[in-house]
């Protein structure tokens, strides 16, 4: 087995909170110099800057997996990765049709860029990325699970936008593949306070929207290879696979 420094939750300068220096080839070059050795790209509720920086990344030692930050009718957030382009294309319709339209005011809320290579703009999203779908997180979960994807809710422990603050309690019928807690908090304690099972699992991701924040906050994952698989088998534990918190 290997260890593998792992960052699934990543914003480019596509989200409207993220930083405009949060280009792909910013992205790539900060991961691969402050030891990560996996990201995930996860914008709110959008994955059209995905596959850029899967291609610039792709002649690296960096792997990239491709997903988004999804905020649910209940307004929690939640983690969707994925395998491949087609599911990342057939969820982003998924999104197209469920994403309550609000225009976005950049003055307000920030801007919504796509950009290429070379760090030209090549379109502005004009729908505000930070409003809600109107399904509900199960709903929102299970089009995850039918695409084959992983699900991970964001931030559980945050007084807004979490699975405990917005609903108060985990669904007996959601299934969820691991619980991302935040940066500054303490595995135990949080387990404790809202009594989780220890058959899920437990991980930390940057949430990074700003450069000074990429790197800080990882999960190591012990298995085999830098696979979407081998993520899935480590977050269940499955084949002496794992997921440990530094």
């Amino acid at each position: 087995m290997r260890k593998f420094r792992t960052d699934l939750h990543i914003h480019t300068l596509l989200s409207p909170c993220g930083d405009l220096e949060m280009s792909p080839v910013n992205i790539v070059s900060l991961a691969s110099k402050s030891g990560l050795d996996i990201i995930g790209i996860t914008d709110h509720n959008s994955t059209r800057q995905c596959e850029l920086v899967w291609k610039l990344a792709r002649n690296s030692d960096l792997t990239v997996i491709a997903g988004c930050e999804m905020t649910t009718k209940e307004e929690v957030h939640c983690l969707g990765l994925f395998e491949d382009f087609d599911a990342l294309h057939v969820f982003q319709n998924f999104i197209d049709q469920h994403l309550i339209f609000i225009p976005n005011n950049t003055s307000l809320l920030g801007y919504q860029l796509v950009v290429d290579e070379e760090e030209k703009i090549v379109e502005e999203i004009e729908n505000y990325l930070g409003s809600s779908l109107n399904v509900s997180i199960e709903e929102v979960e299970q089009k995850v699970h039918e695409l084959c994807g992983i699900f991970i809710p964001a931030h559980i422990d945050r007084p807004r936008n979490s699975l405990y603050s917005q609903l108060g309690f985990f669904p007996p019928e959601l299934k969820v593949d691991a619980l991302q807690i935040s940066k500054l908090s303490d595995e135990k304690s949080i387990r404790e306070k809202y009594q989780i099972s220890r058959d899920i699992s437990l991980v930390k991701f940057s949430d990074a929207h700003y450069p000074v924040d990429l790197g800080k906050t990882y999960t190591y994952f012990e298995m085999e290879n830098p696979s979407f698989i081998e993520i899935r088998k480590a977050l269940h534990r499955e084949d002496g696979r794992q997921s440990i918190i530094p």
